[in-house]
């Protein structure tokens, strides 16, 4: 139906822009799991209502969320389809399936409509390029994304020593006890401090609605007087028995305001009679408009107060109980009295070239913007101050990263030697090409290891995009010089597994390849330790076995690091300290988007392997939900009588390691029952090392046919007669993890098969992640949503993983200003090494009083 309302509406003229994301629907909106149709159907509407299409009331509220955050996408004037006023052709059929659509309710922060230049101007005036109207849209996604899930923190710029640190109760005037209570709460105690919190949102009060003008579903801020107050039951399930409401009216009606756990101080909050602004998102209930846990202040002195009403107003965070006023008024004192205190960091001609604020005019308009600014991109983060504030955060970074940079190159290290021979000698290794991807990499790595300063390089290649035939290429060109290798692997299994392929090609060279782990006797392991430090096994290759006391190496020249996320700083650093400042090679199959590269590896250089080696064949992905489980058991089926095997993956996560083990136990039971004739085994954390190689290496032999695991397939397991992957509960992976495991299968010809089977409560979050496994296999794109979905903390799976905490700017948003900063940082480094020169040293004065360890979170290892 929507493919021939579609082929009308072009023969009618209208456009690709338009029609291209309609058609990009065709294969979803009619899914068979209910939270990818309900998610394709609501982009369907959203898209017709960008496109200006009158929407009928019923659907008007999902589209409605476009409208406030992406109106520079609408043409000037409503766009009908073919076959109805504005609707769909009055086809009742999606009108009903829409219906079932549940609205995401936009965020607070990222509501507001306003005239001005656009965000995507403000990124044009740093001379830059933002490519296409698809980065655009995708950024504003994330910006309302990062709006709702995080609060606004301290910046990281904030100083900590000069006028700025003198404590607030030497500021002068007296602060109320309970505004000093709430201050003390946040850990808000120097000028400092209150200067560098960032507003969470902000509120255009330059003229208030009246009630009758609140839109549901949208921020709103009016002035109501109070009517009457009280508690009020609740009935709903899960929800406290009272809460306390109170009715606020004007001239043009009525609108209730609610608090749940509220205690007594919420009644003199709302005095009978007394004028009050209230301020916060609208909602539509039976009885009415409604707003839950408002804003609220008196409205004593609407007309003349320059600093509450009558401009564009700022709201912080965790003032709730009364304190936002005061603090606004406080916030006004520091920006006024104080933003010059703070010296300029930037030079002049830097500042100039890329058209950003002073740092002291930039600190007072977020504050309190001026009556040019605009409140969408206030509400985005992307107003000129923010954009000055971000470009901070992100080139005091890239500085400390180039600093970092330039250091590694001026230290010594191995100059290995590398020419045509051996590097022909070393390619001759492999028992197969090199694609034109490796080799180029090959080349770059080749080039690192025949400088005399030490290389540092991170390797990024999609699951199965043959990073190990690189890293056993540059450990030849190593071993030819005499020099050792250590490989170091997260798992045993894959310790055991780069053991296998390294023996099987250098053992007919003579070299000696050898495993340090935690299993084995004790004898064992002392024995191939000694063998390591008198230099007879030339590549250890081990877990964090391998960066113990008591392992020492003979002549280690190169360190290869696999899966580098799963080790922390000190581990990488206490393998490479084993040599005298050995070549590093990084290497990750997860890919990381170019933003977060760019924040934690802008000290590195990096190779990217962008193709896959011939004759591997894409894995079909499909979306499952629990009722559909029979079909994809036969699915299973049909691929274990054509003599494959198949990997049926549990989640496992701390908090319900029991629970999920359990899961995973009664999966094997009922899957023997499923497959009677066929043999299933089990793999999970739990197991003893031997026992999980014994399982492994059935399944690797073919002697299981199913093999039933928690996570601990995710990395680097290779079989590739495993042509299908099924994964339970798959809404509680994140994306770069379900893209691993995906990659488990795949590793041959054959045509492999992933089956995301979701649970019965799927989140628009989950189902959405679902869906992007469904229409992409490139991890690249994969990695990018989800760092836009997560965030960077979330997406590395660690808050020690070195991202730094940044208050203003957005990993998945400031592309074009992260690229600017790094250019920046860069240029002045490397014209002036040891930033020696007059004009830079207000950026040293900047990294001692602003920066303090900060620079030092993002290391190699």
């Amino acid at each position: 139906m929507l493919g021939q309302a579609l082929k009308a509406a072009e023969r009618e003229g209208l456009g690709a822009a338009v029609l291209g994301p309609l058609r990009a629907e065709l294969t979803s909106v009619d899914h068979p799991a209910l939270p990818l149709r309900r998610a394709s159907v609501t982009r369907v509407v959203r898209a017709l209502a960008r496109a200006g299409v009158v929407l009928p009331e019923e659907l008007a509220r999902i589209g409605g969320e476009v409208r406030g955050s992406s109106a520079s996408l609408q043409p000037p004037h409503p766009v009908p389809l073919p076959g109805g006023e504005g609707k769909l052709g009055g086809e009742k059929g999606l009108l009903e399936l829409s219906s079932k659509a549940e609205p995401k309710r936009p965020s607070p922060r990222g509501e507001g409509k306003g005239e001005g230049p656009s965000p995507r101007a403000k990124q044009a005036k740093l001379g830059l390029e933002v490519e296409g109207k698809s980065r655009k849209v995708k950024r504003k996604k994330a910006v309302g994304q990062e709006a709702s899930r995080s609060e606004a923190k301290l910046l990281s710029i904030a100083p900590r020593e000069g006028p700025l640190s003198i404590p607030l109760k030497h500021l002068g005037g007296r602060l109320a006890p309970r505004l000093v209570g709430a201050l003390n709460r946040k850990g808000l105690q120097r000028v400092g401090d209150v200067l560098f919190l960032l507003p969470r949102c902000y509120e255009d009060r330059r003229r208030l609605r009246t009630i009758a003008e609140l839109v549901p579903g949208e921020r709103g801020v009016t002035v109501a007087t109070v009517r009457t107050v009280g508690d009020a039951p609740l009935a709903r399930r899960g929800a406290p028995r009272r809460a306390f409401r109170a009715v606020l009216g004007d001239p043009t009606g009525s609108i209730a305001v609610t608090y749940f756990n509220g205690g007594p101080w919420l009644k003199a909050r709302f005095p009978l009679g007394q004028r009050m602004v209230i301020s916060g998102e609208v909602r539509a209930s039976l009885s009415g408009r409604e707003i839950i846990h408002p804003e609220v202040e008196p409205a004593d002195d609407l007309e003349s107060s320059s600093v509450h009403f009558n401009r564009v107003v700022p709201i912080y965070p965790g003032f709730e109980r009364g304190e936002q006023r005061a603090f606004r008024e406080l916030a006004h004192r520091v920006a006024e009295g104080h933003a010059d205190a703070i010296g300029e960091p930037l030079p002049r001609e830097l500042r100039e070239r890329l058209g950003l604020l002073e740092l002291a005019e930039a600190l007072r308009r977020i504050h309190f913007p001026g009556a040019a600014d605009d409140l969408e991109a206030l509400n985005t983060h992307q107003s000129d101050a923010h954009q000055r504030l971000a470009f901070d955060e992100l080139f005091f970074l890239q500085l400390g990263l180039a600093l970092k940079r330039q250091g590694v190159k001026v230290e010594p290290g191995i100059r290995f030697t590398v020419n045509g021979e051996r590097l022909a000698h070393a390619r001759g290794a492999l028992p197969f090409q090199l694609t034109r991807a490796q080799a180029k990499v090959v080349a770059e790595i080749a080039r690192d290891m025949a400088r005399p300063e030490p290389m540092n390089r991170l390797l990024q290649g999609d699951v199965g995009s043959g990073k190990t035939a690189v890293a056993l290429v540059s450990a030849l060109v190593a071993l030819q010089d005499g020099y050792q290798v250590a490989l170091m692997a997260p798992t045993e299994l894959l310790a055991e597994q780069h053991v296998r392929t390294f023996e099987r090609l250098l053992a007919p060279l003579g070299l000696e390849v050898g495993l340090l782990s935690s299993s084995g006797t004790a004898k064992q392991k002392r024995e191939v330790r000694e063998r390591v430090a008198r230099g007879e096994v030339r590549v250890a290759v081990g877990t964090h076995a391998l960066i113990e006391e008591s392992v020492a190496f003979e002549r280690l020249g190169l360190v290869v690091i696999d899966e580098q996320h799963r080790f922390g700083v000190l581990q990488r650093h206490r393998l490479m300290g084993k040599g005298v400042r050995p070549d590093v090679l990084v290497m990750t199959a997860t890919p990381i988007p170019r933003t977060l590269a760019m924040t934690l590896y802008g000290d590195l250089e990096v190779s990217v392997i962008d193709e896959l080696p011939p004759g591997r064949t894409p894995v079909s992905t499909r979306v499952f939900t629990e009722g559909q489980r029979a079909r994809v058991y036969e699915l299973v089926a049909a691929e274990l009588a054509k003599g494959h095997q198949a990997y049926i993956v549990y989640p496992l996560v701390e908090e319900s390691e029991k629970v999920d083990l359990a899961d995973a136990t009664r999966g094997v039971e009922k899957l023997r029952q499923t497959y009677p004739n066929h043999r299933v085994g089990l793999l999970h954390g739990r197991m003893k090392a031997e026992e999980k190689d014994a399982v492994m290496a059935d399944f690797r032999a073919g002697k299981l046919e199913v093999l039933v695991a928690t996570t601990v397939v995710e990395v680097g397991v290779d079989v590739p007669n495993a042509s299908v992957m099924v994964v339970e509960a798959a809404e509680r992976f994140g994306l770069s993890q379900l893209h691993q495991l995906r990659g488990r299968v795949g590793r041959g010809s054959v045509q492999s098969h992933c089956f995301l089977v979701s649970g019965s409560a799927v989140s628009a979050e989950g189902a959405e992640r679902l869906a992007v496994m469904e229409r992409s296999t490139n991890g690249f794109v994969i990695a990018e949503k989800d760092l836009e979905i997560r965030g960077p903390g979330e997406f590395l799976g660690t808050r020690q993983s070195g991202v730094p905490e940044l208050a203003v700017a957005n990993l998945a948003r400031d592309v074009a200003l992260l690229e600017a900063a790094q250019v920046e940082a860069r240029r002045i480094v490397e014209a002036d090494p040891r930033l020696e020169r007059s004009e830079h040293a207000s950026l040293v004065k900047a990294l001692e009083e602003r920066w303090e360890g900060r620079l030092a979170l993002a290391r190699v290892g």
